[in-house]
């Protein structure tokens, strides 16, 4: 079944402008995006998506109400929400193996035993812009293709990739969103940043160092934060180079919940 905008199908392939300009709602949902003010997002029922992570969760868990991610530049950040039971997906995409990621996004949301109900799949993507090596334009074309492929009716809500979220300063482009939140229960999407990126910030961030083959994609584009994430990522491979011998013994998984400040807690391993 089709990507849809508005109930008519999406004509691919076709450019992130070509695709707006074709259907003024999506111009004008990009639009609005753009102009927001970014809001600091604290860690009260925060759960952080570094890049080539995935979360899933609805409006009946009661620990987390937001999803969010934020420091992409070429890296496209994906919502998949079904209206019907509020279930919902956020994805750090960057390109790797988008035509593996977008099945897992989809089948996320149908592991929801109530998913079968009245409702309809609704995608955002936000993220990317006129890079030189033109990976923001391919990972937007990767994206609407494989979404297009998918069996299920998927509607484009959101469209603020690329050409459509790129700012341009003394010569050189820059996206103008570097992230989003997603309100879980008003399925409210906004610009965000986070102070908070656990649990496990640099475990996580030394994972997705470790499986790809550049340090940044853009330099110039990247956040000022950017260095000293870097910096602190290499000191964590640097103290832990085998960090699966060390960090999980007996190849348990290290658990975490969220304690009644909103913050994450360290809890026993399964069977310990």
């Amino acid at each position: 079944m089709p990507l849809l905008v508005e109930g008519r199908r999406v004509r691919l392939p076709q450019s992130a402008g070509e695709l707006v300009r074709a259907h003024p709602p999506l111009e004008e949902r990009a639009r609005l995006l753009r102009g927001q003010s970014v809001q600091q997002v604290g860690p009260q029922g925060l759960l952080y998506v570094q890049q080539r992570e995935l979360a899933v969760t609805s409006p009946k868990d009661g620990s987390i109400s937001i999803l969010g991610s934020d420091d992409a530049t070429t890296c496209h950040i994906v919502v998949l929400r079904h209206t019907g039971n509020g279930a919902t997906c956020l994805t750090h995409c960057d390109g790797t193996d988008t035509k593996a990621e977008v099945p897992l996004i989809m089948n996320s949301i149908k592991s929801f035993s109530d998913y079968a109900q009245c409702g309809r799949l609704e995608v955002h993507l936000v993220g990317g812009f006129s890079d030189d090596r033109q990976l923001s334009q391919k990972l937007t074309h990767q994206l609407l293709s494989e979404f297009d492929k998918q069996d299920d009716d998927i509607h484009l809500v959101t469209l603020c990739v690329t050409e459509l979220n790129d700012r341009e300063e003394n010569e050189n482009h820059f996206p103008i969103i570097y992230g989003i939140a997603v309100n879980i229960k008003t399925a409210e999407i906004y610009r965000a940043s986070f102070q908070d990126r656990g649990p496990e910030e640099e475990l996580r961030a030394a994972r997705a160092l470790a499986g790809g083959p550049n340090l940044s994609t853009s330099p110039l584009a990247e956040p000022p934060h950017f260095v000293e994430h870097i910096r602190s990522t290499l000191m964590f491979l640097k103290k832990y180079p085998s960090p699966a011998n060390i960090l999980f013994p007996g190849n348990k998984a290290l658990l975490y919940k969220k304690n009644e400040d909103g913050l994450w807690e360290k809890i026993s391993s399964p069977g310990s």
